[in-house]
């Protein structure tokens, strides 16, 4: 049983065990995030850590920031009589799509390129390959789990018995895995401090998808009143859609110990999955019916704002 020789009150670097549900491998943290005293002068692999010291607050933060746009969103319903028009539907989503594709340039794609440079030419490999496995993740997940996007008639998925406002919140909880499983490999990044990932570029992240959460959360809760839904549960489900994403989140922090040395495929990977959300769903949604440029032209507000974040911020 390993022993660790350490000054009373000081701060070392030592392994301690990620006491979080099934993790149960060592992991090194830096000397800054983990601070262990003892009363003697030796310290044996029992101790107490507080949670803070190995999820610090700025890492909460980061991870719920996302969940409140979402509720946020959904608690339209509360102070908005009527529904969305099929105009403003499409504006939102435009939005939406927007943020998600510069969100995998900016904040996935470009910075996996970077952590991989020392590839040489061929630094690009790991976003390819990154990209392409989270393609085909989420395409595994469109034919397996049971989903109704909005405005369609027929569900997708493996055949259910679930009611349709079941599937339409899986359908948008499915598009934000890619989004926690995106949070969670930057914080996880951040938290290792040898990425380039800085803690302002980590928050630029949260805000954006956070942002774009907003108009989810709203379209999925202002249909459900209008088809005769309490406000309450109405809000609930659009709510629920988002619960998700802290959820990745963690468990990606998680298996940071595994993400950390192949980060840059962790990163192309969240970007390919979140690329195929808006390739698979959103733009069809904000095309649908009558033509119109609203949702065009909300995809490039939604771009510059999130591209702007990334660069002011990170």
């Amino acid at each position: 049983m390993e022993k660790y020789k350490i000054e009373k009150d000081s701060v070392q670097e030592i392994p301690i065990r990620f006491l979080v549900a099934s993790v149960s491998r060592w992991q090194s943290w830096p000397t800054d995030r983990c601070t262990c005293r003892s009363s003697g002068s030796t310290l044996r692999n029992t101790f107490t850590v507080r949670l803070e010291e190995i999820m610090p607050i700025e890492l909460w933060k980061g991870l719920l920031i996302p969940f409140a746009g979402t509720a946020l969103g959904a608690a339209c319903v509360f102070f908005m009589r009527n529904s969305l028009s099929d105009l403003v539907q499409r504006a939102l989503t435009g939005f939406a799509a927007g943020v998600m594709v510069a969100a995998s340039i900016w904040s996935l794609l470009l910075p996996a390129m970077e952590q991989a440079a020392d590839m040489g030419r061929w630094s690009f490999v790991p976003a390819v390959v990154g990209f392409w496995l989270g393609i085909l993740f989420l395409l595994g997940l469109d034919r397996l789990i049971p989903h109704l996007h909005h405005g369609s008639a027929e569900a997708e998925g493996i055949k259910s018995s679930l009611g349709k406002t079941t599937m339409l919140t899986l359908a948008v909880a499915l598009h934000n895995i890619p989004e926690g499983m995106a949070v969670g490999a930057v914080y996880a990044g951040w938290l290792y401090g040898d990425s380039g990932i800085t803690l302002a570029g980590a928050l630029a992240l949260s805000l954006g998808i956070a942002i774009q959460n907003f108009p989810e959360g709203a379209i999925i809760s202002m249909p459900l009143k209008a088809e005769g839904f309490s406000k309450s549960r109405s809000f609930l489900y659009g709510t629920l859609s988002g619960a998700v994403e802290p959820i990745g989140a963690i468990l990606t922090i998680l298996l940071a110990g595994i993400l950390v040395p192949v980060l840059p495929y962790a990163l192309s990977f969240a970007a390919g999955a979140m690329v195929y959300v808006v390739v698979e769903e959103l733009i069809p949604e904000m095309s649908v019916g009558k033509h119109s440029n609203v949702g065009t032209v909300l995809f490039a507000v939604g771009f510059t704002l999130m591209m702007t974040l990334d660069v002011a911020l990170g």
